[in-house]
């Protein structure tokens, strides 16, 4: 990667860069670089993605689709994650994506990629904290009298929201302290859990089964449909690493810190969970009665069938520590998307979400938005069994193409776009198209029925409603639109010296 003309050093460089973008600096710039890295390795989590997932990767595909579709997928992702970081590194912003889309397609694209990915960042909140709710239940079921039901789910579920909202009123600082921790506490999770499962049982599953075979229990007769599906575990848990971009107003020398965040997020999630992949499907002992576990997460039932009861409970903890450090990352980059979005006019309310606090620098209206709609999206849960994995998909096909945009943006401006610090060169077409074809595959995938219905009939245990919250969010984007974004959304005066070209002043 070419670094060359990069001299943005002490902090005033980077608000002055902003200054140059348009923008007032507002937030407080306190986070550093590995901060900044540390924020999208905790919201990607593979203590998250790959373990709420799992159960649903074991019926859609099994241990061949989970290994495969992993590195594939991973793959992927570092295409799309390089494209998205070079264009990261010309516009350090908090809008990140929408910002990104603004300048270089003008309003009306900005307008719909701030919808996706406010979609998408919302979606992950309400998947990452129910998924750590759906373990806290399980560890309650094996520490106490207790048995899980989605009703008790879903309290669980409101305590985290509640608690990652406190937390992230509090400030810039506290939250990158707590991603730093989070860093550490993954990389020591996996690798404790990993070791534990491959030295502790007795018994393990062959490298045949767990690089070969392939289960489907979904219903539908194509292999390669499930397949396809399938691949949702892993796309689900590499979705997030935007939040280096959105949390760069308050990171230093942020046109490389920003890009590289992305990159070494991606690359380092990318080896973690194979590791943990490999070892939770080795350490299988029953897989039938994986599936059908009475703790309702499969991870769980492992961890107990190889370990027994206190190293289950051991490990359990280890995970739900690490969920909980990526969903209160998660609630900290969808706040700043809030707040981003409401300083250039897009929502309804927006002088209320842009309101900064002048003790913490913390936008805490955008919090609470943030946190009460991500709890709202995941209700559906309390009447259907296969709701989750609609939420994730919600997650994946919001935020997916939302990085997708800015990447052909980039490509379709060609020689118009300034690149910053951190650039691919020559390699940048190439990879962006690659970004580009593989977002819009992913995109109609997992808008498809993940359950065939029985009888070809729809019920709310087989609907997969990720499609109709992205028409909804798009509906109630054209409706705002309309009503008064046209005249309200707004794009920043841009010094002299930047791509001007790109930008209208006045929409």
């Amino acid at each position: 990667m070419s670094h060359a003309g990069f001299h943005s050093g002490p902090d005033l460089d980077d608000d002055a860069f902003l200054q140059g973008l348009g923008y007032k600096p507002q937030l407080s710039r306190k986070m550093s670089r590995f901060g900044n890295f540390a924020i999208s390795f905790s919201v990607i989590s593979v203590l998250s993605g790959c373990m709420t997932l799992y159960g649903f990767g074991m019926n859609t595909g099994g241990p061949t689709v989970m290994l495969w579709g992993w590195v594939m997928v991973g793959a992927m992702v570092m295409a799309v994650g390089a494209a998205l970081a070079e264009v990261t590194s010309a516009y350090p912003t908090s809008g990140a994506l929408f910002d990104m889309a603004n300048r270089l397609g003008g309003p009306r694209w900005g307008y719909t990629t701030g919808w996706l990915n406010l979609l998408g960042l919302l979606g992950g909140i309400a998947g990452i904290d129910y998924g750590a709710a759906g373990f806290s239940s399980a560890f309650a079921s094996l520490q106490w009298d207790y048995t899980p039901t989605s009703g008790k789910t879903m309290l669980i579920f409101a305590g985290i929201l509640v608690l990652h909202g406190v937390l992230n009123l509090f400030g810039v600082r506290l939250v990158s302290v707590l991603n730093s921790i989070s860093v550490w506490w993954l990389v020591i999770g996996v690798v404790v859990i990993a070791g534990a499962l491959w030295v502790v049982p007795s018994e393990h599953q062959s490298t045949h089964f767990v690089f070969t075979t392939f289960v489907n229990r979904t219903g539908w007769g194509s292999h390669w449909y499930v397949v396809g599906i399938g691949l949702l575990l892993a796309q689900y848990t590499f979705c997030g690493y935007d939040a280096s971009a959105h949390l760069s107003e308050e990171t230093t020398q942020a046109q490389i810190s920003a890009p590289r965040g992305i990159m070494h997020a991606i690359g380092w999630s990318w080896a973690a969970g194979f590791v943990l992949i490999a070892a939770l499907t080795y350490a299988i002992q029953d897989y039938p009665g994986t599936l059908n576990t009475a703790t309702g997460v499969p991870p769980a039932q492992i961890f107990l069938d190889a370990l027994g009861v206190t190293g289950a409970k051991i490990l359990l903890l280890i995970v739900i520590v690490a969920q909980l450090f990526c969903g209160n990352a998660e609630v900290a980059a969808c706040s700043r998307m809030v707040f981003a979005f409401s300083r250039n006019g897009a929502l309804p309310g927006s002088r209320w979400w842009v309101r900064v606090s002048a003790r913490t620098g913390t936008p805490m209206a955008a919090v609470g938005l943030s946190v009460v709609v991500g709890g709202l999206l995941a209700l559906p849960a309390l009447w259907s069994t296969v709701a989750y994995g609609a939420v994730t998909a919600i997650n994946v096909i919001g935020i997916t193409p939302a990085y997708a945009v800015p990447i052909y943006l980039r490509l379709r401006a060609g020689s118009r776009f300034t690149p910053g610090p951190w650039s691919l060169g020559r390699l940048g077409k190439p990879i962006g198209w690659i970004a580009v074809v593989w977002v819009a595959v992913v995109t109609v995938l997992f808008c498809l029925p993940q359950t065939k219905p029985a009888q070809g009939l729809l019920s709310v245990q087989t609907f997969n409603y990720a499609p109709l919250a992205l028409a909804a969010a798009l509906l109630i984007a054209a409706g705002c639109w309309f009503g008064f974004a046209r005249r309200t959304f707004r794009t920043p005066v841009v010094a002299a010296g930047r791509s001007a070209d790109f930008v209208d002043e006045v929409v």
